[in-house]
């Protein structure tokens, strides 16, 4: 249970809040690389860590991230032309760069540079892995690009999506780390979904409901492992990093593709759902991505047009009370994705966190909070964040086999760490 003091601290990210401050930090992936797909294409609107902003890239293929609203009368930059290596407001003129100076008032005298006075805000951004990041923190602390293993295996390898969810970034995150839920709420997904079922792992996951946490301190954040029992006197262990700030992998079975989620605040009572399904060392076959592509596994189906889930809440998720009833899916909700993103809204914008009454069970969702808020914390003082550097981010999950008195950090050949071209642990 938290404070309503401290609950505000670790789920308020916009300007000035502590941990608006500290995911500014941090590179953001905030566009799928194909929002933006040409030279001088039709601008995107975005809202971040609740500032209202436009993406587009320009003449040169350059990708701007400006302020919405143009600094002469404020209109909406979205409706502007993007021509000529620049985004040009329709009402006047005004002509911005992808830097968000202004280059341009047709209305100025020949001689007047009144307009290099005029520069509304930017962010930096990179291209990686298919996707747009963002930095909006200060620009002396910019780190290096990110450095996830999706980011950097051949195109062929991986699958990425984002959704809307309709609620504050850290229930989404706090379902992320818990994986208590899977047994019951996915019960039926690990017996028919094609890109988890037909593994030792799926068994081993649906035969213990009792599973037993260990979670531990790491560089990048957290690694949250969770033991079953297996055969001969073996525990058969799922092991998560949580790497700061959002990010987490979820334990793979058999040769299925990895799944990397983030959770990116929109603002405060939404945010986007990132998912990153890749393998690190063959290509995914046409059975996997057609299943993603038409929203499987932990991807979703998608409104036309939007990165609405066509399974929403105005449509009450589409629940099925026959098929919950029978247990062919247990929440009587279609789709992973969806089963959790329909019980994380459900809770409301902002979870209530001080009627909540946690179990041991929920040991990796209060290291998490307390590691978010402490962190929040530190910034203030001077400290750099966690989980920035590239090393810190080269992280896989992993499931495996271990004598019941071997602890799941000193696994043989250090399943977590990446190695280039080398498939993950997993059973």
């Amino acid at each position: 249970m938290l404070t309503t003091e401290r609950s505000k601290l670790v789920t308020e990210t916009g300007p000035g809040t502590p941990m608006g401050s500290l995911f500014r930090r941090y590179w953001i992936p905030f566009l799928l690389a194909a929002e933006v797909p040409d030279p001088d294409c039709p601008p995107v609107r975005v809202t971040l860590l609740s500032e209202k902003l436009i993406a587009f890239r320009d003449s040169a293929g350059r990708i701007g991230l400006i302020e919405e609203f143009c600094a002469h009368r404020r209109v909406s930059l979205w409706f502007g032309r993007n021509e000529e290596n620049g985004i040009r407001c329709p009402y006047h003129g005004w002509k911005y760069d992808y830097t968000g100076q202004c280059v341009e008032i047709p209305s100025e005298p020949e001689n007047s540079d009144y307009c290099k006075d005029i520069k509304i805000t930017s962010y930096p951004c990179v291209e990686k892995g298919g996707i747009v990041w963002a930095y909006m923190g200060p620009l002396e602390y910019k780190p290096p690009p990110p450095a996830f293993e999706w980011t950097s295996i051949p195109e062929c390898q991986f699958f990425h999506s984002k959704r809307w969810e309709e609620c504050n970034y850290l229930q989404a995150l706090e379902g992320g780390i818990d994986s208590s839920h899977v047994g019951f709420l996915h019960s039926g997904e690990l017996k028919s979904d094609p890109l988890h079922h037909g593994s030792k792992g799926s068994n081993y996951h649906m035969a213990d409901r009792k599973p037993k946490f260990e979670v531990e301190e790491a560089p990048f954040g957290l690694s949250i492992g969770v033991r079953r029992n297996a055969e001969n006197e073996q525990f058969y262990w799922r092991v998560t990093p949580w790497i700061m700030p959002w990010y987490t992998i979820v334990p793979p079975y058999g040769d299925n593709p990895l799944n990397g989620h983030a959770w990116v605040p929109i603002d405060d009572h939404n945010c986007f759902a990132w998912t990153f399904s890749y393998h690190p060392s063959r290509p995914l076959n046409q059975k996997e991505l057609k299943i993603m592509q038409k929203g499987g596994g932990l991807h979703v189906d998608l409104i036309p047009g939007t990165f609405r889930p066509s399974i929403n809440k105005e449509n009450d998720y589409l629940i099925d009370r026959a098929a919950q009833k029978a247990r062919t899916t247990y929440s009587g909700v279609r789709g992973i994705a969806m089963q959790d993103a329909s019980l994380q809204e459900s809770m409301g914008p902002i979870q209530d966190r001080t009627r909540e009454n946690l179990v041991l069970t929920d040991k990796a969702i209060v290291m998490a909070r307390s590691r978010l808020s402490k962190a929040a914390l530190d910034l203030k003082k001077g400290k750099k964040p966690s989980g920035i550097d590239p090393e810190t981010q080269a992280i896989r999950s992993a499931s495996f086999i271990l004598p019941r008195n071997v602890p799941f950090s000193e696994a043989p050949g250090d399943p977590m760490r990446v190695k280039p071209g080398i498939p993950h642990t997993s059973i």
